[in-house]
């Protein structure tokens, strides 16, 4: 693989990453919503705020990728630890937007670790 290639291919992951953390950064704001507005055990405090934590740790990754930080591969890394903690969170409810943003949440936290790995 020439250095060109590398780039390349660097560029769409992270290209893909960006994508899935402000996918799941919309997801997570929209739920916080979703879930105040529910009420009762959705609206706990540790629920909104794993939601919180994974809406910020999303979008502030996707903003250092995009800028090219020298620190996104550990803001990676974290953002997919904050996102399983949320992902197993929102799994717990029997809640289709509870499920879809344990989804969101999953997908984003495989990205992440990927983008993490490949800066190593």
């Amino acid at each position: 693989m020439t250095q060109t290639q590398g780039t390349m291919a660097m560029s769409m992951q992270m290209r893909q990453c960006i994508d899935a953390c402000n996918e799941t950064h919309s997801m997570c704001e929209r739920t916080i919503a979703y879930a105040l507005n529910k009420g009762g055990e959705l609206a706990r405090r540790d629920v909104v705020m794993a939601l919180m934590d994974c809406a910020d740790s999303c979008r502030m990754s996707a903003d250092m990728m995009m800028r090219q930080s020298s620190m996104a591969a550990q803001m990676c890394r974290m953002c997919a630890e904050i996102c399983m903690s949320c992902a197993e969170m929102c799994a717990r409810f029997d809640d289709p937007t509870m499920r879809a943003c344990a989804d969101a949440c999953r997908h984003a936290a495989s990205m992440c670790l990927q983008m993490a790995d490949a800066a190593v």
